[in-house]
């Protein structure tokens, strides 16, 4: 039997502050939250649900042409809303979980969580990503710290995620039949100065950048670039789905692949 309260803000403001009871826990759309509840790995006194909060939902552009994206905003508006100004992404949001988990499921939420499965990581981190919280901005690069570890700190939250638009870009995942999250997911990104792999679900740290085959994709972006590459199987998780040296293989053979239908 769970034993806590539910608090239900309408503003970042009133959120903040209830969030500085020490056992107080923020509630996005609940998908990775619910199941650590059930499971008994999380006891908070307080949740503080954050999808109430109109200014954390909706998609729209700013002034640099960045897609900003509020935090509470759910994977299927996600998938909707950004189908025409990036593409990938909304591929990305319209193939996690099911129906039930994208109507529920918010991309803040997945953020700061950091499942080293989840999609949307990989997204920010090839994206040169922008996570915006109450307090300050923070690049991709630095926010994602380990697996379920990010740089958010005690009653800080996410409100906005704003995503740099590349040239081209794709995102392939070999899902996990039962779950459907990422046994492997592969973002990869071109822009003018460069490209970015960004590979979710594989490694023992959480998501990262794949940088050797980002040095050959910015010299020429082909898949041919790849042969003589091989991902690192050391630090590669290693479970009853898979070996590190099949997830290896896989963040080459997904690389490949985005680069082409990019």
């Amino acid at each position: 039997m769970y034993n806590f309260d539910i608090a239900r803000p309408q503003t970042v403001k009133d959120a903040v502050k209830a969030l500085k009871d020490d056992e107080a826990q923020p509630l996005g759309g609940g998908q990775t939250l619910i199941p650590t509840l059930k499971a008994r790995l999380a006891a908070p006194s307080v949740l503080v649900s954050l999808t109430g909060i109109s200014e954390l939902v909706g998609v729209c552009r700013d002034d640099d042409g960045r897609i900003c994206i509020g935090a509470a905003t759910s994977h299927a508006r996600v998938a909707k809303e950004c189908a025409k100004s990036y593409k990938a992404l909304a591929a990305l949001a319209a193939r996690i979980g099911d129906p039930a988990v994208r109507n529920r499921g918010t991309i803040g939420g997945s953020l700061a969580n950091n499942d080293p499965s989840a999609c949307y990581p990989a997204a920010a981190l090839a994206s040169t990503a922008t996570i915006v919280t109450n307090k300050r901005e923070i690049a991709a690069d630095k926010f994602f710290q380990g697996m379920f570890t990010t740089a958010l700190k005690d009653g800080e939250i996410i409100t906005e995620v704003r995503f740099v638009v590349p040239q081209k870009a794709n995102y392939q995942k070999f899902e996990q039949p039962a779950s459907r999250f990422a046994l492997v997911g592969v973002f990869v990104a071109k822009f003018d100065d460069g490209v970015r792999v960004a590979v979710t679900g594989a490694a023992e740290d959480g998501v990262f950048r794949w940088k050797a085959a980002e040095q050959a994709l910015s010299k020429s972006f082909k898949p041919e670039v790849l042969t003589d590459l091989s991902a690192p199987a050391d630090r590669m998780i290693g479970d009853l789905h898979g070996s590190p040296e099949y997830r290896a293989h896989l963040v080459k053979v997904l690389t490949g692949r985005a680069v082409k239908a990019a």
